[in-house]
């Protein structure tokens, strides 16, 4: 392999398995190359790695959901064999396993989420770490990655343009969301086969009134959201800007072709019984009030039925169970939790190599898929991550 070597145009180095990336996805396929006896370099562009899991791991680390694997993988969008039979090898069994030879211990939530007992982030990442270190890893910082040289990979390092080549490489990059964190998406420019970015997991903005002014920052709760012939039963939260939270995030694909947005209040009240409900006498009360002694709606609820149903019919009871929600699109893509597009998987062979680029494979959100969060995103980030680089070792093993 040997030391650095040069060209007149860029100080190239050769190192046997190079992934571009310190995320999850690139920190398994680094594991992976590193165990079957592959002396792997790690490359990223921040100053500390893993940044978006360290920060997605703030309010607590959603490793995975604990539920049959069936009713798992039918939360990613699109799912081609190839990415089915990475989250079937490495699924929420084998994540919560994973945790747990790190020596932390995970625990299961009311809803079937799991966590690491400690929440956050950061012992887990340690741990990783560490075993990587052990394993010889060689983790380099601040190696921002910004295209091909020939037969090199070219990066902006803290001592200038360098160039590295490798026998075999994972490109890990991340998506195009949240940049301040390392995920710019630039590489789309350098790569073919490359769908167009979207926001997933992403917040939509509304034109509030004043008088929706003091609810912001409230959670609104046992509601359901339809879009497209989806439905969302999560809690999400009225925001200055608009909605955002985990009952709003299943819906962005749906969102993001134009279906129109219905507010359930009370999912689990047919339409007939609600109606029932309303026959009791308003008397001289405000309606707000009659809808709060009779039907139990919180101020919130009852803030959203007047700012977007405003004169309100006589008969409330359609609007309870269908409100129209007119939003003015989706947040930006920078603020998205995850992304939509990315290499397409006919680009890809079956083990997410690139096929116009023979050893060189792709993992993570570099790929098109997309899922809910709530443990689908790092659980398809570690999926992805040990396919590519079992993958990888083993091509190089052959060639």
């Amino acid at each position: 392999m040997g030391g650095p070597v040069s060209s007149e145009a860029l100080p190239v180095e050769a190192v046997e398995a190079l992934v571009v990336g310190a995320g999850p996805a690139g920190l398994m396929a680094a594991e992976a190359m590193a165990q079957a006896g592959l002396r792997v370099t790690i490359v990223d562009a921040m100053l500390s790695p893993a940044r978006k899991f360290l920060m997605a791991g703030k309010s607590g680390l959603n490793l995975t959901k604990d539920e049959p694997l069936d009713a798992f993988v039918s939360h990613y969008h699109p799912l081609p064999p190839v990415l089915r039979r990475a989250i079937g090898a490495f699924g929420p069994e084998a994540v919560k396993a994973f945790a747990e030879g790190l020596g932390q211990a995970v625990f299961t939530g009311s809803t079937g989420r799991v966590f690491p007992v400690v929440m956050k982030g950061s012992p887990f990442l340690r741990a990783w770490l560490a075993r990587l270190g052990g394993l010889g890893v060689d983790l380099r910082k601040s190696w921002r990655w910004t295209g091909w040289d020939g037969g090199a990979l070219r990066f902006d390092t803290p001592n200038g343009a360098r160039g590295l080549t490798a026998r075999v490489t994972v490109l890990a990059c991340g998506g195009a969301s949240w940049a301040r964190l390392g995920s710019d998406g630039a590489w789309a420019g350098w790569l073919d086969d490359v769908a167009p970015f979207a926001p997933a997991n992403m917040g939509l903005n509304m034109g509030w009134s004043s008088f929706m002014a003091p609810h912001f920052g409230q959670p609104v709760k046992g509601v359901a959201l339809h879009c497209g012939g989806a439905v969302s039963r999560g809690e999400w939260v009225v925001t200055a800007r608009g909605i955002e939270g985990g009952g709003i995030y299943p819906l962005g694909r749906q969102l993001r072709a134009g279906a129109p947005l219905l507010l359930d209040f009370f999912p689990d009240t047919t339409l007939p019984a609600l109606r029932e409900k309303l026959t009791k006498p308003r008397g001289k009360g405000s309606l707000s009030n009659y809808l709060r002694k009779t039907l139990g709606m919180p101020p919130v609820q009852i803030a959203l039925l007047n700012e977007c149903a405003r004169p309100l019919p006589a008969d409330l009871a359609p609007l309870l169970k269908a409100l129209p929600i007119r939003h003015n699109g989706l947040r930006p893509l920078d603020e998205a939790i995850s992304v939509a597009g990315g290499v397409r998987f006919e680009a890809l062979d079956e083990g997410l190599m690139l096929k116009a680029r023979p050893g060189t494979f792709v993992a993570g959100e570099m790929l098109d898929w997309e899922a809910p969060t709530g443990g689908y995103l790092l659980t398809g980030c570690f999926a992805t991550g040990l396919l590519a680089g079992r993958a990888a070792a083993g091509w190089l093993r052959t060639h």
